[in-house]
């Protein structure tokens, strides 16, 4: 019965395939110049290595199948390895004309395939090989599949991912704490025999793998003379890896909790697609991180998890309001022409809050932002930075706090629990490359956004220094441990502080109050 249902699945599963292969084949789009054929046309570019991924809507899929779009939310992996396999059964039917080499890796390839026809032809087909001597399909293909979500998906937050999400298509937002360099990662590893001479393969799906040490050809098992293999890396397939790690967004998180993050990897087209401090939407599998060896032994039963990037976009700030806005343009306008607006705007601010008239005004101000200019590529800053300078008990922290819940993109902090590096960027060690990597303070994770530092005055002198450049360039400068950027701190910035001994002295002048350092 078992072997039955298994021979059931698997027929099933070249029932799913067929279906890949029609809609690829089939789906078009009715344009002012008749259908247009979108999958048959970026096939014609892959065959002709013009184009290296192919990103397939899963609402076009909806459109033709929607049983099969929900399969493959469902099972994202195999369903990815079926598209794979159809496209690679497709693309000679769509090759026009012989491709060009790009890489050294395709000229290898040609010449194998060349090799193994001329074998072929001399001892005859009946030759039965070991698999691990043929060519992987992994190694042949030059195209990477992904797969977007349906547009009536919403992006949830890194909360909302839990363990029945395992397996599936999701869409993440969040913020980039931090992204590794781009290095190359294996996907098939080459060996040659150091006495037959012969090659022989071995994908590889996890971030390690075990080399194969003895040789398996027909030659060395006839004349036991057990050659051993060697590593060629330049048969070997490598693609682009990065690994991203996104932070779920200040107001997402419960109060008195800590925000979560998730690893994001990246490989291929998706990498050097976010820097830190982005804010990003990522469509993916996710999946168990599998480990092998000692590593397995100390996790013992616990297993960490990630996402496997299909599509990571930046999410601009219309795109983070346009999520949950419900009023149409013409609403909108409507409201700009009523009478006293800008009150309206201002008392809306905190309204539990009474009197502060001139105070909202000004944080509304904050909130909206001017304009950037760069005459003549200078660039003079556009946004407001306020500090507002209080007697104790004036509701100046409840102010800030209402302004980091109202912002899309904030961060709240206070002076004495943070740091100049806190603050700007930190230099950690990558704990998967061993390598030099930064992590974005508070003031890069609220770029293009308001960063609320309450009890200014408690701050460390060195400490406040470090955000003059931000106030005034708009950028953070780093120079440690051999790296050297600049990275973007587009921030307005709303201190709270208390003036010199606790309360505001009417005798003494503004500048006797305040006594903060000029610069």
């Amino acid at each position: 019965n078992q072997l039955l249902s298994n021979m059931a699945r698997r027929l099933d599963y070249d029932e799913e395939k067929e279906k890949c292969k029609k809609f690829l084949k089939e789906f078009y789009l009715d344009g002012t110049q008749g259908k247009s054929f979108t999958y048959g046309e970026q096939l014609v570019r892959l065959a002709h290595r013009e184009q290296v991924a192919l990103t397939i809507d899963l609402d076009d899929i909806a459109e033709i199948d929607q049983e099969l779009a929900d399969s493959i939310t469902k099972n994202s992996r195999r369903y990815q390895a079926l598209f794979c396999d159809a496209i690679h059964e497709l693309l000679p039917d769509y090759k026009e004309r012989e491709p060009q080499a790009v890489d050294s890796l395709d000229v290898y390839i040609e010449h194998r395939l060349l090799m193994e026809q001329q074998l072929r032809a001399r001892d005859g087909a009946h030759i039965q090989r070991d698999p691990r001597n043929m060519f992987p399909p992994e190694l042949l293909r030059r195209f990477e599949v992904h797969f977007r979500q349906e547009a009536a998906a919403k992006p949830m937050s890194v909360r909302q991912v839990r363990a029945d999400c395992i397996g599936k298509l999701l869409t993440v937002r969040g913020i980039v704490t931090r992204a590794t360099e781009v290095k190359p990662i294996m996907a098939v590893a080459t060996y040659t025999c150091d006495q037959c001479g012969a090659e022989t393969y071995q994908p590889v799906g996890g971030p390690s793998f075990m080399p194969v040490i003895s040789c398996l050809s027909e030659v060395c098992k006839t004349n036991r003379s057990g050659g051993r293999l060697y590593l060629q890396t330049r048969g070997s397939k490598f693609v682009k890896f990065q690994e991203l790690k996104i932070q779920e967004h200040s107001d997402q998180v419960p109060v008195g909790n800590i925000p979560r993050s998730m690893s994001v990897h990246c490989r291929g087209t998706t990498t050097r697609q976010a820097q830190p401090g982005d804010h990003v939407i990522v469509s993916g599998i996710f999946l168990p991180m599998v480990r092998t060896g000692f590593r397995q032994m100390s996790a013992g039963l616990l297993s960490d998890t990630y996402l496997e990037a299909c599509v990571v976009e930046k999410a601009n700030r219309m795109k983070l309001l346009s999520q949950d806005d419900d009023k149409t343009d013409e609403e909108i306008m409507a409201m700009a022409e009523e009478h006293e607006f800008y009150e309206k705007l201002a008392s809306s601010i905190a309204p539990e809050i009474y009197g502060h008239e001139d105070i909202k005004k000004a944080l509304l101000l904050l909130l909206v932002g001017g304009v950037d200019k760069s005459p003549q590529g200078m660039k003079i800053r556009g946004n407001i930075n306020i500090c507002l300078m209080g007697d104790p008990g004036v509701a100046k922290s409840q102010l800030l706090s209402y302004i980091d819940r109202l912002a899309p993109r904030s961060q709240y902090t206070t002076g004495r629990g943070s740091s100049g590096v806190g603050l700007t960027a930190a230099v950690m060690r990558d704990p998967l490359t061993g390598e030099m990597t930064l992590e974005g303070g508070a003031l890069v994770l609220a770029d293009q956004g308001v960063c609320c530092i309450d009890e200014f005055d408690k701050m460390m002198d060195g400490d406040r220094t470090a955000i003059h450049e931000v106030m005034e360039q708009q950028t953070v400068s780093i120079a440690k441990a051999g790296i050297m950027t600049s990275l973007n701190a587009r921030v307005s910035i709303l201190a709270a502080a208390n003036p010199a001994y606790g309360r505001y002295n009417p005798k003494r002048s503004v500048e006797a109050n305040i006594q903060l350092p000029a610069a």
